[in-house]
């Protein structure tokens, strides 16, 4: 089978974003399907290119990289333009390349548009993956506020899900979500997965910064607004109030509210606060397999209760409990599984208590990662999953 994959974000484990689209293209590679991914330059992925479209060969997987950059820190305009860039480019590939299916993946939901393309004007059987509910939630967080555009992006994303054989939906929510409002489509649930071989084997604590293991809350990903990240800042405060700054909340990555923080760690002068520049997950292991807990902060609306965070499920695999602020299917599954917290999105104050009682509760701790690592190996496992998808993909198109 010859599967064409619209994605906007491709990286590989020596990048510091989601590896999901690699891992799945790896493995029906070798199981002698041919995938060709036609992506673009993300600012936390690993890929380069010299030319504006080049193609890339990466462990069996055909890359074609589209030479516009994306970055969180753009201005709102500036990443429409890209989306945009990126959608009309892609309609090249999708009216020429080879494919039996074409598989969208959002968001943003314009990668919906070569899919429907390849559909209507190729006949090529669709697949459409909702990795997060696009134009839903940029719509509730206020981020596409004019009506006009408001009513095209859920027009867009209604014939996305209308012409597709099957679309995937990241998590239990999102797949709900979605067969509530589409009642007539054929919608599974494939979470983000987990590298377990990556995430598993101990790594070797490197001391840094002066922190400690087990005496730090790790927080991996985009420091912004959705993030909810001025929630970790406002506990840092707390902990210092309540002289606990051996207790360290540490933040890796990039973000609209990076500099904020900054400025506040240096006014407030907070030593049990500490921002990372990103880094390659193959260096990024250690310092989650030894944190006390790994946090996945979110704002607190209900789009926001469907998301799938790569860091969970990595934070999970790695044996770490996972701190969390949505009323969603995260919290259910931490509480049906003992496995993790889920806190008040708006309560600091509960952030910073939560993690003095937990400095001394380590067995409880120890006994949560390890029913963690069982459950992410059985459920969350990149091979398992890819299968999974997989032959939903080939009952589809059959």
């Amino acid at each position: 089978m010859k599967i064409l994959y619209f994605y906007q974000y491709y990286a590989t484990p020596k990048g510091s974003w989601g590896t999901r689209v690699h891992e799945f293209a790896q493995e029906w590679v070798k199981q002698g399907h041919q995938v060709q991914v036609v992506t673009s330059i993300y600012s936390k992925s690993d890929l380069k290119a010299k030319k504006f479209i080049e193609h890339q060969k990466i462990e069996g997987v055909d890359v074609t990289v589209i030479n516009v950059r994306i970055d969180n820190k753009q201005p709102t305009l500036k990443r429409i333009y890209t989306f945009l860039a990126y959608a009309v480019c892609s309609i090249w590939f999708a009216l020429t390349a080879k494919a039996d299916v074409v598989i969208s993946s959002s968001g943003p939901i314009t990668v919906g548009i070569p899919g429907l393309v390849a559909h209507y004007l190729r006949g090529k059987k669709m697949v459409f993956e909702a990795r997060d509910l696009w134009p839903e939630g940029a719509i509730e967080l206020g981020l596409i506020k004019n009506k006009t555009i408001q009513k095209i992006a859920y027009a867009l994303e209604s014939r996305c899900y209308k012409a597709s054989s099957l679309v995937v939906g990241l998590s239990i929510g999102m797949r709900e979500n979605i067969q509530k409002r589409f009642p007539n489509t054929n919608v599974i649930d494939v979470t983000n997965a987990a590298n377990i071989p990556l995430f598993a084997t101990p790594k070797a604590f490197k001391s840094k910064d002066g922190l400690m293991p087990k005496k730090y809350a790790i927080y991996t990903g985009n420091i912004g607004m959705v993030n909810n990240s001025l929630w970790l800042l406002e506990a840092a405060k707390i902990l210092k109030k309540r002289d606990r700054e051996d207790l360290v909340i540490l933040m890796i990555g990039e973000g609209q509210q990076r500099e904020i923080i900054q400025e506040n760690i240096g006014k407030h002068k907070l030593r049990n606060l500490l921002i990372w520049n990103l880094m390659p997950k193959e260096d990024l292991v250690s310092y989650v397999q030894h944190a006390m807990v790994s946090l996945v902060p979110l704002r607190g609306t209900p789009v926001l209760d469907t998301s799938s965070p790569n860091k969970f499920f990595e934070s999970l695999a790695a044996g770490v409990p996972v701190v969390q602020n949505t009323q969603g299917w995260m919290k259910d599954f931490l509480k049906e599984n003992e496995i993790g917290f889920t806190l008040n999105p708006n309560d600091p104050e509960e952030l910073a208590q939560t993690l003095i009682q937990l400095d001394s509760q380590s067995e409880q701790l120890d006994a949560m990662g390890e029913r963690a690592k069982i459950i992410a190996a059985k459920k969350f496992d990149k091979d398992y999953l890819a299968n999974k998808m997989l032959k939903a993909i080939e009952e589809a198109v059959r």
